[in-house]
């Protein structure tokens, strides 16, 4: 599982898109389509554990946010005791002066502008029983402790949000950078058919994509969770999304899985961290197939192939599982 900062600036370290086309361009005044291609598959790659750890952190914020709230609904019953004590002292004040006490001395307390005064004052008046003193200081220290809570957790938010706009803004350089060898790549490829065409060199067609046809036959809940990954080929990678018009690799996993009945995040190298890890060999259709370090997944669906949301130049579409470099396999 991927540490924020840490990661990040790992991450930001290994990424060298940019720097990579310059020396590209300035080593090889002519480089060939394979040679733009192998550097848009490094961007992808590189793309693809931004994408993840951007995952992570927009999951890690939800949970920083519910935290908050839960910090603020403690508040609520602390704060019913607190008026019920205030309540109580009022009582105790109307029967001091009923019985000759010390109005001026109860003025002060229930003139307190804040429960921490009121707390303050309600301490050195003898006529409050230790009984109810001990719930104003139980009071007082619980809510202590829930303040201090709520700063903690809204620094933590505040650093997350700093992390995910950083993240943000690397992917759109990568993207960027990724665009500029598409436009490199399409020239090449342009070139290369004129110089066939003007050498009488005859090229053959690409064959159309076949039709998928129904999902492979799964019973259970994998088969629930193939089924669902099926019926989303051809849907665009649009990253940070999962579903239901577009999907990114751990969303489109964690989406099938969901109509499966299983709860995954939105984040491979977690989504591993939740699964039973398996060999090659105990693969079935349904399973997930992990790559790049943590930064890719697929779901297995038989015969050496697997659904996967590859990036943002493409679809979702059935792959060979050995499209890259193989993390691990897992089971949800």
């Amino acid at each position: 599982m991927f540490n924020g900062r840490t990661a990040l600036r790992a991450v930001v370290a290994g990424l060298a898109v940019a720097a990579m086309v310059a020396p590209a361009c300035a080593a090889h005044a002519d480089p060939s389509p394979e040679e733009i291609q192998a550097q848009i598959d490094k961007g992808n790659k590189e793309v693809e554990l931004v994408v993840e750890q951007y995952n992570k952190v927009n999951g890690d914020l939800e949970a920083t946010q519910a935290a908050i709230a839960k910090a603020q609904a403690d508040l609520a019953p602390l704060q019913t005791s607190m008026d019920a004590a205030r309540e109580n002292a009022g009582r105790v004040a109307v029967g001091a002066y009923k019985t000759g006490g010390s109005l001026g001395t109860w003025s002060l307390m229930l003139g307190a502008a804040s429960s921490d005064s009121f707390t303050d004052r309600v301490g050195t008046l003898e006529q409050i029983s230790r009984s109810q003193q001990r719930d104003l200081d139980a009071y007082s220290a619980a809510k202590g402790a829930v303040d201090a809570e709520q700063r903690r957790l809204n620094d933590q938010l505040a650093a997350q949000s700093r992390q995910k706009t950083e993240l943000e803004t690397r992917r759109k350089q990568i993207e960027g950078d990724i665009a500029r060898l598409d436009q490199m790549q399409r020239k090449a490829e342009q070139a290369a058919a004129a110089a066939a065409a003007k050498a009488q060199t005859k090229t053959t067609p690409a064959n159309p994509a076949p039709n998928p046809g129904p999902p492979p036959a799964v019973s259970g809940a994998a088969g629930k969770a193939v089924s669902y990954a099926w019926a989303q080929l051809g849907k665009k990678y649009v990253w940070g999304t999962a579903g239901p018009d577009t999907f990114d690799c751990s969303g489109l996993t964690m989406m099938a899985w969901k109509a499966a009945g299983v709860t995954l995040p939105h984040n491979a190298a977690e989504q591993y961290s939740r699964v039973k890890h398996i060999s090659r060999s105990q693969l079935a259709p349904g399973d997930l197939v992990f790559y790049n370090g943590l930064g890719h997944v697929g779901i297995y669906i038989g015969n050496n192939q697997i659904i996967h949301a590859p990036n943002s130049r493409t679809v979702v579409k059935v792959a060979p599982i050995d499209i890259d470099t193989l993390y691990g396999y897992g089971r949800p």
